[in-house]
């Protein structure tokens, strides 16, 4: 088994949350202190590449500048208010998003797993009281394989036994039916009462798995010819890190709701958001969904900077342009090692699947050893790389990222 050596101070901070942290998570044993752009540095100095952005959370670089000085701004204003009365941040930036993504209403919210509860309940909501859906009775599409988030309500979506083992019981309501399956998809629509349909355009935690176009684009047509509600989330793809601001946008599509997160905020502070039009959003009335922390000012002034950034840097043209170049070099190295099954991503949202069975640790002993050679990734599932880096990086930084997967491939 692969270990990677760690030092007495190193070693300090493991200790640490092993004592004193819930186990609910695996992490890489590098113990990170600083982040700036693509580059993270450990506790000992030691510099590494980010290929994870935090799940996609900072997009925009660690600490860019310009969100850092928006954050310390409003944080010597005003923090916090509540929605029980109005603040002077959270207009502009509501009018701010719904300009940027073409959306009459947005409901604000902190994390991406709230953003998905909150479209699921609007969803609800609007079927009942406007498409005439006997109460209790709506029924919403999502897929197999999909990662919603870890709360009772996302699990109740999963496949995964490891989301969903020992949770129960859960939520009903549900339709679930394989990804990128046209004939499931038209029987799910067919048996009736179905308020809308959940889905990630890209699959990122099942492994970047992508459908077909056409499947998107018939999951879109029957929404309109049922009268569902298209929802989208887009926490992990939105934001231009598939080439383009938003996954949907390769089909032409305008999700009836859409669903964002993680980037929204360059990775600064919880900001998630749900979007979609009156008829849709003034389903909700005063009193029937919030958050304390939902639309904060400082969350509020973070987003609108985060948002600039990513329209006024052409951070989606980069991500196009080095997802082409980095998947352009996985080919390659597929080809010379013979030790890699399948290189699948769109943009700066990429995996290698390695060719050994999906329970192997093999994805997990490739990351130990990336880490070690100064690169950090995180397998999803056991045969599984995902490689997402923030979409500021360069072509120097891709060929470097190459150059230590070849490294550690030919070992």
């Amino acid at each position: 088994m692969t270990t990677l050596s760690t030092t007495n101070r190193t070693q300090h901070f493991l200790d640490l949350e092993d004592r004193f942290g819930a186990h609910n998570y695996h992490p890489i044993p590098v113990v990170l202190a600083r982040g700036q752009g693509c580059y993270l540095w450990d506790v000992e100095g030691k510099q590494y590449l980010d290929f994870l952005s935090a799940y996609s959370a900072v997009n925009q670089g660690h600490c860019h500048p310009r969100i850092i000085d928006a954050l310390q701004a409003q944080a010597r204003r005003l923090t916090l208010s509540s929605r029980a009365f109005y603040n002077d941040q959270l207009g502009e930036y509501e009018q701010t998003i719904c300009n940027y993504f073409g959306y009459d209403k947005v409901l604000p919210m902190n994390t991406g797993v709230e953003a998905v509860e909150t479209a699921v309940k609007l969803c609800r909501k609007w079927a009942y009281t406007h498409k005439g859906i006997p109460e209790n009775k709506a029924r919403i599409i999502v897929f197999d394989r999909n990662f919603h988030g870890r709360t009772l309500l996302a699990v109740s979506l999963s496949t995964d036994p490891s989301s969903y083992t020992q949770f129960g019981p859960f939520l009903p309501g549900f339709e679930k039916i394989p990804f990128d399956d046209d004939l499931a998809l038209e029987r799910a629509f067919s048996g009736g009462d179905i308020a809308g349909l959940l889905i990630e355009p890209i699959q990122g935690e099942a492994g970047v798995i992508l459908p077909s176009d056409a499947f998107i684009r018939q999951c879109k047509r029957l929404c309109d010819q049922y009268g569902a509600l298209f929802m989208a989330d887009e926490i992990q793809t939105g934001l231009c890190r598939t080439g383009k601001m938003l996954a949907c946008d390769y089909n032409g599509i305008r999700p009836d709701v859409l669903i964002l997160g993680k980037a929204l905020s360059g990775g600064v502070l919880p900001v998630s958001a749900v979007l979609a039009d009156d008829e849709i959003m003034l389903s909700i009335r005063p009193g029937e969904h919030g958050s304390t922390f939902g639309g904060n000012p400082l969350a509020c002034r973070v987003a609108i900077a985060a948002l600039e950034v990513l329209k006024e840097e052409k951070l989606d043209e980069n991500a196009f342009e080095m997802g082409n170049r980095f998947r352009s070099g996985l080919e390659e190295l597929k080809r010379r090692h013979g030790r890699i099954r399948e290189v699948r991503g769109r943009g700066l949202l990429n995996a290698m699947e390695m060719d050994v069975p999906s329970d192997s640790p093999v994805a997990w002993e490739l990351c130990l050893k990336l880490a070690d050679q100064g690169l950090l990734a995180k397998p999803t599932h056991g045969n599984i790389i995902r490689l997402a880096p923030p979409l500021c990086i360069s072509n120097r930084d891709i060929d470097q990222a190459l150059n230590i997967l070849d490294a550690v491939l030919s070992q």
